[in-house]
């Protein structure tokens, strides 16, 4: 790679344009990338690594990272000013955010930044450039949405923006689709991106659009606007303006020019458990303080004021984050929040709020928007916030961005030190460390462990994933431990096709019902509509029975066993979780016909057995086996088996595997049947039983902490790295040798391990990287370990540091793996049987689900469906009410909610006249139960 400038001063490497945008953006200043490099193309993938520093003075933090790729950059950007929403407002949107500057930056970032003149009029990159505008094009055509994720800005905008101008301008395309070009001309003339880039950036094209201040006439452009519309309706004289998109009052202030009478507005809704939802809207010099605000409204007993979140302002508003404005009220139906206005904004002469969009703005007089709360029967309360002052020590929202940074230069800080994060402060000076951790955000947590551990990227469909070779040889690993298990078995392996017609799809009615709204079809092949939809195999029964029909004749064709290694599609419209659940996904699944129920019963269980090994015996996850209930049972299955694993950071359990007997019911539909011995016809007893990459999401929830995963040695792709430690007398070309010499000995071993030479980085920055990626062992070899003939183990899963000879170290490593490998199993076994309780009275169930604790409790048979159903709604409405919500979405994936988990083969002893714990019915067994994924 050509090194390029160290800072982003005054001059600054156009390769880093686009990222010192968005650093400003985000409100970070003191930002420099040092041992930035010129985006160089190796096999066609387009690379760029670098230090970055940022400060973000809101926060009083900085931060140093040493990062590869656009979208880590960016991220690491981002993550020191979370309060900018740049990233977006969920993991999901989030994964779109990474997913379009990864694409713009592969597709883009060469011929912008590193080819010479000669090259970027390559006829190649000129059709990259405008296929890559109309991809973008197209999609902000189809969603309707003026960025490229969700509704307000983020770090895609920029970047994208910015790489496709600059893309663009160096191979001379002149031109851009009408929405593409608003983008770009929206990013490229925010005054922050204009002080970065200036006018080195552009790209010509007719009707381009500039930020507006407040216009004589409305814009023609919002009379669709159903606020617009409302205030036409209700004849409320008011004036619109389309403006540059701010995701704050700040912003607005900053960006959007209004007369010195005027008012931008500060919105900001509070919710109270006992005293309800409150919007409050000022000017944007106004101060509020919670708990005064308490005080002003007159709350009695205990007050709580907490910001609500998006979900909140949607549900409520009907408006997202940086959306809101006190004409938002309309949409607030339930009458359930209180409208709280600034008596200063009766002092101005016009207020500006949004229409539920941040690029635009309403102008009203206060008159006219008491008015308006009259005529759509709001009554608002009135009360007077004190306004900012200097004395006060903070700047006025409308100063100048420079003299706010003089002036936050000269106040005193207290020291900041106890409030660090540990974890950011330890990693930041060699790599993007989790912004998350595990006991305070679990979710986000989990997202930012596998991302940042190089298990999985996300891709631009959303819950589909792209497995990188760290996980991916995870499930080969798994791959290699399974097949030698199902080959004793009898098992072969087979493959199918991914497609399945309709009407083999619905000729079982039970099992297409449990499916249906899942199965993803094909409907068009080109140009032209399919005669018959094709589905893609959700799973694969009624694909490969039909050919069961065919080869299965007599009863010396049977048992038939086959396993297929395949990716099936589920198009779920829950929240997708990567690993856990989403719309692709791979797995193993087996099925098998034979001639008796019997024999059916001894490959389930054998099947059964084979996962809990997987969990147990390779990912050191503690399941428990059991029948399903006929309530989740699989979809057209005779008895469903299960092994259920349990998840502490989230207090839930979640389905490791199934095994199936299919009774008879699929030889009947698809005629699979079969002469036995006295000549007579038979129907086949079937069997399926399926693993999918899921085991992967459950262990790295299991195992992982605050720095990263925490890999089984058994089942992690690497499970010992040897990391030197050079010195000026002793070189690398010194220590390589003996470190080489390490690395015999363990391969000889059988051990998967690496010799982790890289010039590049340093040993720390190797120390953090390697534990991120959860390696169970690093070997560490300095000057003073060759003289002695010794090497220092550094242990993943305990933090322990072990001195060890070099000496037969091969066998030293592969004890002390098996070591970790069932401390690690017995400390996850400790944890789950901590959290598994037994509970005789319903007055016991909830409160033990609120600890986080899976139940077994007294059941009076799993055929009762109607009580199970009982039990999930009770649990879902006294769970909410101790936690004093109203509600939860039905498409919740994570419900609050109890639910059968499985009837565990391993019965306590069941005392005569025990009555089950919903029904009050003698109880037959006992019955887990818990929050499940």
């Amino acid at each position: 790679m050509t090194a390029v400038e160290r800072s982003c001063g005054s001059t600054h490497p156009t390769s880093l344009t686009s990222l010192k945008a968005l650093g400003s953006i985000a409100g970070l200043s003191g930002i420099s990338f040092g041992d930035a490099a010129l985006p160089t193309q190796n096999d066609g993938v387009v690379h760029v690594e670098m230090d970055v520093k940022a400060h973000n003075a809101f926060t009083s933090k900085s931060s140093s990272y040493k990062v590869r790729g656009w979208s880590n950059v960016a991220r690491a950007l981002c993550s020191v000013s979370p309060e900018s929403g740049l990233w977006g407002n969920s993991a999901d949107e989030g994964a779109k955010v990474e997913g379009w500057i990864e694409n713009a930056a592969d597709v883009l970032a060469f011929v912008a930044y590193s080819a010479d003149e000669k090259q970027a009029k390559d006829e190649r990159f000129v059709k990259q450039v405008s296929e890559f505008s109309s991809r973008v094009e197209s999609h902000l055509s189809s969603s309707k949405q003026t960025s490229l994720v969700g509704d307000a800005p983020t770090a895609a905008d920029v970047i994208v923006s910015i790489l496709l101008a600059s893309a663009a301008q160096k191979v001379g395309f002149t031109s851009a689709p009408q929405q593409t070009s608003t983008l770009i001309n929206t990013v490229l003339s925010h005054p922050t991106v204009q002080s970065v880039v200036g006018d080195s950036v552009s790209l010509p094209k007719a009707g381009e659009t500039k930020p507006a201040a407040a216009p004589a006439e409305s814009d023609a452009a919002l009379a669709d606007n159903a606020i617009v519309q409302k205030l036409v309706e209700l004849g409320i004289n008011h004036r619109t303006y389309s403006h540059i998109l701010c995701v704050s009052a700040e912003e607005l202030v900053e960006n959007v020019a209004i007369p010195e009478k005027d008012t931008h507005t500060k919105n900001l809704l509070f919710k109270d458990k006992k005293h309800g939802m409150f919007l409050v809207t000022l000017k944007t010099t106004s101060d509020v303080n919670t708990k005064e605000l308490g005080k002003m409204l007159g709350l009695e007993g205990k007050v709580n004021l907490r910001l609500a979140d998006e979900k909140i302002l949607i549900e409520k508003l009907g408006c997202k984050k940086g959306c809101v404005g006190p004409l938002a009220i309309l949409n607030n139906t339930d009458k359930d929040v209180t409208l709280v206005l600034d008596e200063n904004l009766l002092k101005v002469d016009n207020i500006h709020s949004h229409p539920l969009t941040n690029d635009a703005s309403v102008i009203m007089t206060p008159d006219n928007l008491k008015a308006y709360m009259d005529k759509i029967g709001v009554e608002p309360t009135w009360l007077e916030f004190q306004e900012k002052s200097a004395a006060s020590g903070k700047a006025p929202a409308n100063r100048p961005p420079q003299e706010k940074k003089e002036k936050s230069a000269k106040q005193p800080q207290a020291p900041k030190e106890k409030n660090k994060d540990k974890k950011t402060s330890k990693k930041g000076e060699t790599l993007l460390a989790l912004q998350w951790k595990k006991s305070e955000n679990f979710p986000m947590w989990y997202s930012d462990v596998i991302v940042l551990s190089e298990m999985i990227s996300y891709y631009d469909i959303s819950g589909c994933y792209i497995l990188r070779p760290w996980s991916y040889k995870i499930w080969e690993l798994i791959q290699e431990w399974f097949n030698p298990k199902i080959y004793e078995l009898g098992v072969e392996n087979a493959y199918f096709p991914l497609f399945v017609s309709k009407d083999r799809l619905e000729k079982e009615k039970d099992h297409v019902e449990g499916f249906s709204p899942e199965v993803a079809w094909v409907t068009k092949s080109g140009d032209g509509t399919l005669a018959k939809p094709i589905a893609i195999r959700p799973t694969s029964e009624t694909i490969m029975y039909p050919s069961f029909s065919d080869w299965i004749k007599s009863h010396r064709d049977l048992p038939l066993k086959l396993n297929q290694w395949s990716n099936v599609v589920r198009w779920e419209f829950k929240d997708p979780t990567p690993f856990l659940r989403t719309r692709e996904f791979l797995w193993q699944e087996g099925h098998t016909a034979h001639v008796s129920h019997a024999d059916a019963d001894v490959m389930v269980m054998q099947a059964l057995g084979l996962y809990k090994g997987v969990y147990q015996d390779l990912l050191a996850v503690p399941v428990i086996p059991g029948y399903k209930t006929e309530k989740e049972k699989f979809a057209g299955g005779h008895q469903t088996t299960t092994v259920e694993a349990y998840i502490p950071g989230s207090g839930r359990a979640i389905q490791g595997a199934t095994s199936h007997n299919l009774g008879q019911n699929f030889g009947k539909m698809f005629d699979i049947t079969y002469q036995d011995e006295k000549a007579q016809s038979q129907i086949a007893w079937q069997t399926s039983w399926g693993l999918t990459t899921r085991t992967i999401g459950v262990m790295v929830m299991v195992h992982g902490d605050d720095t990263g995963l925490v890999l089984p040695p058994r089942i992690a792709p690497l499970q010992a790295v040897i990391v030197p430690i050079v010195s000026k007398k002793v070189p690398i070309e010194v220590l390589s040798p003996y470190c080489e010499k390490i690395l015999a000995d363990l391969t000889g071993a059988g051990i998967r391990a690496k010799y982790d030479s890289d010039k590049n980085y340093n040993p720390g920055w190797k120390y953090n990287h390697w534990e991120q990626k959860g390696v169970p062992i690093r070997i560490e070899v300095g000057p003073r370990d060759m003289e002695k003939q010794a090497a220092r183990l550094a242990i993943r899963y305990n933090n322990d540091k072990i001195d060890v000879a070099v000496d037969g170290i091969g066998s030293i490593i592969k004890d002390k793996l098996e070591e970790i490998q069932n401390a690690m199993f017995a400390k996850a076994k400790e944890t789950r049987d901590q959290h598994l309780v037994q509970v005789t009275e319903w007055k016991d169930f909830v409160p033990n689900l609120e600890l986080n604790n899976l139940v077994l409790t007294p059941w009076c048979g799993g055929e009762h469906q109607d009580w199970e159903e009982w039990v999930k709604d009770k649990s879902r409405e006294e769970s909410l009410n101790s936690r004093g919500q109203e509600g939860e979405d039905e498409r919740t994936a994570t419900s609050v909610a109890a639910k059968t988990l499985c009837i565990p083969f391993d019965q306590p002893e069941l005392p005569e006249g025990t009555k089950c714990i919903a029904s009050g019915l003698p109880a037959k067994c006992w019955v887990l139960w818990g929050r499940s994924y």
